[in-house]
């Protein structure tokens, strides 16, 4: 079920009227929302619905007994093993094919032959998303920052809420589960950010994402050679402004969704694209996950305590395993490496953000660039063949036109509005009579259904 969807339109608008129905019911509005979002997920493949359900029992298993251990080593035991058992679940359905297509080479150079127990393994949507969320509990519980949750529908909703369920944002336990413990209230400005936020998601998503996907970025990467330079670096500006808008569009809209439902999600993306340096678009680039790193890994690891080598190795580490996060595929651990060594030599550069200018912002913008090339080819061959190719300019421009490249300028325009903008408008309308503030969001919804394409593509943040 995908968001830009009369489905889902119909969808929602059901578990709108109904949860708000029972909002002097908390205990039936979580049972139905926790309903709802296995519905959701299982309109996919109704059969990793289990995987959901045993993945929310097992953390709140280790919860329980984080809980009731009365002594240190046992509560960090148990928090490991919660921490090991989600690793485990994700590694098997994303890593395992991964892991045999390297073992196999590896055991021939030894020669040591062996028939691998080769499995068809379908990867469940979302997966990496809410084992990471699982892991927030498990870890906020042993740190005492999220009370243990006596009742599993707590924890089952916490997992499952169907609104970031599959792309994000990764939500902490410490943030939402509170927001549990009595029904929530919705007021005008609540409301106004939610609609505002689901427009401003479906315009980002269906109308720059959608177009610039189908014109422009899938047929320049499915074959480089027949294009010439101009069109392959039209085509990295417009997958900079792709993944941004599809990626950030549907944070927006998740965000937006739990709004309307009366819970709240922290922001997600904050104009990445105006970062003057790596460390600073990792401050505004999928914030939660960029967060969740920092948090959960990187400062366990000894974050900046350790000298220069300490650091160097924390931070090639963490973003190494996000590069991995976000496939099985070597082009992905190469992705995270030249984020890690950009982040590393920064750092022992010294340079600082409030000191740089706006050739550092143009510099990092095409830094950024530069590894997108490796997050979207399917290779490295593919890459370095993109890579040649840009530099050959004897061939006629074949699909950057005027229109695409006015998309491209649009796309990357976004990020000179004001800060939180979206924000200032969802104020302003919450005072305006409910008749012109619905005409208002009425025509925005118009404006994008005139707009966007026939069909919709799902989004790319759902194969991670």
């Amino acid at each position: 079920m995908l968001f830009p969807t009369l489905i889902f339109g119909i969808f929602f608008l059901i578990v709108f009227t109904v949860s708000w129905g029972l909002e002097h019911e908390n205990g039936r509005r979580k049972l139905f929302l926790v309903a709802a979002s296995y519905v959701f997920y299982g309109w996919w493949d109704w059969r990793f619905c289990g995987l959901l359900f045993a993945s929310s029992f097992l953390n709140w298993l280790i919860g329980r007994a984080i809980g009731s251990a009365t002594h240190g080593r046992a509560r960090y035991g148990y928090m490991v093993l919660g921490v090991v058992i989600n690793l485990i679940i994700l590694g098997f359905f994303k890593y395992y094919g991964f892991f045999l297509e390297n073992l196999t080479p590896v055991l021939s150079a030894l020669g040591v032959e062996r028939d691998l127990p080769w499995l068809q393994i379908i990867l469940p949507v979302g997966i990496s998303f809410y084992t990471f969320q699982g892991i927030s509990y498990v870890v906020d519980v042993k740190r005492g920052t999220a009370q243990v949750q006596r009742r599993l529908l707590d924890v089952m909703l916490y997992i499952s809420f169907f609104p970031q369920l599959v792309a994000g944002p990764i939500v902490r336990a410490k943030d939402f589960l509170p927001q549990l413990q009595q029904s929530p209230r919705l007021n005008r400005e609540a409301a106004s950010l939610g609609l505002l936020l689901i427009v401003w998601g479906l315009f980002k998503k269906t109308v720059i994402a959608a177009e610039l996907a189908e014109h422009l970025v899938d047929p320049v990467f499915f074959d480089p050679s027949f294009y010439t330079g101009f069109d392959l670096w039209m085509a990295v500006y417009g997958y900079a402004v792709q993944i941004y808008c599809d990626f950030s569009a549907y944070s927006d809209i998740a965000i937006g969704c739990a709004a309307l439902l009366g819970y709240r999600f922290h922001r997600n993306f904050d104009q990445p694209y105006r970062a003057r340096s790596f460390q600073d678009f990792w401050r505004r680039w999928h914030i939660s996950l960029s967060t969740w790193l920092r948090d959960y890994l990187y400062i366990p690891l000894g974050g900046n305590r350790g000298g220069v080598w300490v650091t160097a190795r924390n931070l090639f580490l963490t973003m190494l395993l996000g590069g991995l996060w976000h496939g099985a595929a070597w082009t992905f651990v190469a992705w995270g490496v030249f984020h890690g060594v950009a982040l590393l030599l920064e750092r022992v550069l010294g340079l600082d953000d409030k000191k740089r200018s706006l050739i550092s912002l143009v510099i990092t913008f095409h830094g950024i660039c530069l590894a997108w090339i490796l997050f979207r080819a399917p290779s490295f061959d593919a890459a370095m063949s993109y890579l040649g190719a840009m530099v050959r300019w004897d061939q006629p421009i074949e699909v950057a036109s005027p229109a695409i490249v006015l998309l491209i300028v649009l796309g990357l325009g976004l990020h000179a509005l004001p800060p939180r903008a979206v924000e200032h408008a969802a104020r302003t309308m919450a005072r305006l009579p409910s008749l012109v503030a619905g005409l208002i969001l009425a025509g925005g919804f118009l404006i994008v259904e005139f707009l966007r394409p026939e069909g919709v593509a799902p989004f790319i943040y759902f194969q991670f």
